[in-house]
């Protein structure tokens, strides 16, 4: 049994618990908002989780230090728009080579920056890891069937958090391709919005694997430009998760490109779904890299340009099915 403290009680690090939990782990769960670890200890419940009980065993907390200092691995699931402000905080508690996974996923506007580039500026004496693939909390925290990928700098690191994180319900692969692995997290949720709102438009079948497909071929542009390896890409930090994102019912940026498409406004698509939307906090980023790589990311675009320049989502998709033709792979040599 391991002493396993997570940062973070929205949806996926609750879901995380009760895997860690039902893995004969010592979980405890810390948030910086104390109605939110009121609610969970008196409640044992959390509305985004319908059905979900939370063990008594689990631990709900505000305190840091101890949360800290005992555990035998430390779990970053905070929103990534606190993930740096959250470090800094724990920065001062972290042991020398403490092992902390992040479980988010998202890119920093202003660095442009990946989650565990923060974490490790913030908490250079941690040795900071990723677990994710295609993993909706909704379903982790019900015990069905998951696949995930847990990546690091040493086989060591990857093999432990594949060994405190593997059950019969959650199977975990290991990868030295961190970089890899977090920018399929990040970007497939941008292309999530868009075929969001191509369902919100009333598009079909057609629509959304078009999205999917040409979404994939943007990400690996830019992700082979910045040093990802095409396997991580192709694997399930990569199209898995973005099949799942852009296919589920569960995916809160899927649900915001709908009510987009239906005609809200961004703030106001995200005030409906209730929980931090991360492609809108990635997307600037991610159109901001393409920029800096020099690659082309014209669906990247057309969200940016619905979301932060009043675009209508309808005009968008026309743009992007009028571009200049195209060979679909360059590469291929005629016969």
């Amino acid at each position: 049994m391991a002493k396993i403290s997570i940062f973070g009680a929205g949806t996926w690090g609750l879901g995380i618990a009760v895997l860690l939990h039902n893995n004969g782990h010592q979980v405890t769960v810390w948030s910086a908002v104390p109605a939110e670890i009121a609610s969970l200890q008196a409640q044992r419940q959390q509305k985004n989780l319908p059905g979900v009980r939370f063990p008594e065993e689990i631990v709900f907390t505000t305190e840091l230090e101890g949360t800290v200092r005992e555990a035998d691995l430390l779990v970053m699931a905070v929103a990534s728009i606190y993930t740096r402000a959250t470090a800094r905080r724990l920065a001062p508690l972290v042991r020398e080579g403490q092992v902390m996974v992040n479980v988010a996923k998202g890119l920093e506007e202003g660095t442009l920056d990946l989650l565990c580039d923060q974490i490790r500026q913030e908490i250079p004496q941690a040795d900071v890891a990723v677990l994710s693939g295609p993993s909706h909390a909704e379903e982790v925290s019900r015990g069905i069937p998951t696949t995930c990928v847990a990546g690091a700098s040493t086989q060591k690191t990857a093999e432990k958090i594949q060994n405190l994180f593997m059950s019969p319900v959650f199977r975990v692969y290991t990868s030295p391709d961190v970089l890899g692995i977090e920018l399929g997290g990040s970007l497939k949720n941008v292309i999530a919005l868009a075929a969001g709102i191509a369902d919100g438009l009333g598009y079909g079948d057609n629509t959304k694997a078009a999205l999917i497909t040409r979404g994939m071929a943007e990400i690996s542009r830019l992700g082979l430009k910045m040093g990802a390896k095409t396997e991580t890409l192709y694997g399930l930090s990569g199209i898995g998760d973005l099949i799942v994102t852009c296919a589920s019912i569960h995916s809160r940026n899927r649900r915001a490109g709908i009510l987009m498409g239906q005609g809200r406004s961004m703030e106001e698509a995200m005030q409906e779904v209730g929980m931090v939307v991360e492609g809108v906090y990635s997307a600037k980023a991610a159109l901001a890299l393409a920029q800096k790589y020099q690659v082309t990311m014209p669906i990247v675009e057309q969200v940016n340009q619905i979301l932060f320049e009043g675009k209508p989502a309808a005009q968008a998709v026309e743009d992007l099915m009028l571009r200049d033709k195209r060979i679909e792979h360059p590469n291929l040599p005629w016969t």
